[in-house]
């Protein structure tokens, strides 16, 4: 059942009178842009005097930030799995402006290296064989620069660069940054750097058992030196195992760590680079709302639904769909579980749509403004995430697996922006929540096969709180048609670059 609804809004004072905050509506858009001009003023001055340039080492995507006179040592920067070159640029850029001469690498089908990981991801001579060969590869082919070279990784690149070393002789100290190595002994490595994040409390507990393997009662914050071993243990306040890469503890720390290792000292200020990306993202969209209020009016049919009826929208697709898509799992993308995502999507889109005809919800008319619209805002979003926070554009590569996912996120996200768009906050909760768990439930009937499923998570979570309120903004001016293409396409490009490119053995 649906009405038509087609009011102007604002705010209840008292039963039966409407007060629109007029003063209010023009002091957002203000605000929104005093956000973005200081985000951007910040996330700017971080690159300042700063040489980024992009290159390849043999197959490899590599880039290079240095100061132009820059003659100091060599840092190697590595990714975390998903992650990417753009991802580390939290460090890679006060390690520049310090003077250090610091390269960032793609590994094999992460960011825009075309080129798939491959092997047993489960065995130490298949893929970490392959990561420990590409990541020597760059190591051979880059300038000597005279001293030990520095190495620096992200949760999955810390593995890699603890064996690398092990086997090398021009290493120098590593920074590992929520790591997990088992190849981390009491002798090695000599130089060692852990960081991690507050809410990492494994990885936390990790970091301070590799210290007190030199002394038993060393406590977080402390170096540790016995003999020519050097320890240290420092944790990010507030902080995850993403936004670790913009602490500002756990940067000053690798700076100085690097800084005593080579006899140097660096007066360099440690700009807030998270906060700054965090306000520029909610900033964008921010200003998005008072753009689409622009949008040519259209009469909206708003669904009232009953709540057997939600529960009917919500319970049956999200149990029944993983018992029919877990027996299939395709196996045609080469991408880690893309195949049974889209599939997932594909079921459960398909299950709440018909369950909304039969409801009588339909999806209305198609608005061409609203949906360009949508589709540039979030292209403006993808271009300032790219250039500052994580990959965000394709390689050729994966055009076609876009492409092919969209065939199930279209229609997920056609039928999420009917049932969101005049939702309350804690309905669209429950909504996005229940699909999370129809993922968790295909998990549990195959986890080794569906695990890295688990790591979906916070790429869905941060489209939500983006462009889902995008797109809900636009959905109550125009109907969910237009919004609810454009977010299928825009949730197929992010799935299509969030994950490495894999072809099994």
């Amino acid at each position: 059942m649906c009405v038509d609804q087609n009011q102007p809004k604002g705010r209840l004072t008292k039963p039966g009178i409407v007060l629109n905050c007029g003063a209010c509506a023009d002091v957002k858009p203000v605000v929104a842009i005093v956000m973005v001009v200081l985000s951007l003023f910040v996330l700017e001055a971080a690159r300042s005097d700063v040489l980024i340039t992009r290159g390849i080492i043999g197959d490899t995507p590599v880039t290079t930030y240095a100061q132009p006179d820059a003659d100091g040592p060599t840092v190697v920067i590595a990714h975390g799995f998903a992650g990417s070159q753009q991802m580390m640029q939290g460090y890679a850029l006060p390690l520049a402006r310090a003077g250090y001469q610091v390269y960032a690498f793609d590994f094999l089908g992460h960011g825009r290296h075309s080129v798939p990981m491959s092997g047993d991801v489960n065995a130490l001579d298949g893929t970490t064989r392959l990561l420990m060969d590409q990541t020597i590869g760059v190591l051979d082919t880059l300038p000597p620069s005279g001293e030990p070279v520095a190495l620096l990784g992200h949760s999955m690149a810390t593995d890699i660069l603890v064996r690398v070393a092990r086997g090398r002789g021009d290493s120098g100290p590593l920074v590992l940054i929520s790591a997990f190595s088992q190849e981390i002994t009491r002798t090695f490595p000599r130089d060692l750097l852990l960081v991690t994040g507050s809410w990492e409390p494994g990885l936390r507990n990790f970091a301070l058992e590799a210290v007190q393997m030199l002394a038993p009662d060393a406590a977080e914050g402390q170096t540790i030196a016995v003999d020519d071993l050097r320890r240290r243990a420092v944790v990010g306040p507030l902080t995850e195992h993403v936004s670790i890469l913009h602490s500002r503890a756990g940067r000053a720390a690798a700076v100085d760590w690097l800084d005593r290792f080579y006899d140097r000292q660096s007066d360099l200020r440690i700009l807030p680079t998270g906060t700054a990306i965090l306000g520029l993202l909610i900033g964008i969209v921010l200003l998005f709302k008072p753009i689409a209020a622009r949008l040519p009016t259209q009469v909206v049919a708003v669904p009232v639904l009953t709540k057997p009826q939600m529960a009917l929208l919500l319970l049956p697709p999200a149990v029944i769909t993983p018992f029919i898509a877990v027996p299939l799992t395709p196996e045609f993308l080469p991408v880690l579980v893309a195949d049974y995502l889209g599939l997932h999507l594909l079921i459960y889109g398909a299950l709440q749509l018909a369950l909304l005809w039969v409801f009588g919800v339909r999806l209305g008319a198609f608005n061409w403004p609203a949906a360009v619209l949508t589709l540039l805002w979030c292209a403006l979003f993808g271009v300032l995430l790219d250039r500052y926070a994580a990959n965000f554009w394709p390689t050729a590569d994966r055009v076609w697996i876009i492409a092919a996912l969209t065939l199930g996120t279209v229609p997920y996200m056609l039928a999420d922006t009917i049932l969101t768009a005049h939702a309350r906050i804690w309905k669209r909760l429950l909504i996005r929540v229940t699909f999370l768990a129809s993922l968790g439930l295909a998990v549990w009937l195959d986890f080794s096969g569906l695990f890295f499923l688990i790591m979906i998570a916070p790429v869905l979570v941060l489209f939500y709180l983006v462009f889902g309120t995008l797109g809900r903004w636009v959905a109550a001016k125009t109907g969910p048609a237009a919004p609810g293409l454009a977010l299928g396409l825009v949730l197929a490009w992010a799935l299509g670059v969030s994950f490495p490119l894999f072809v099994g053995t």
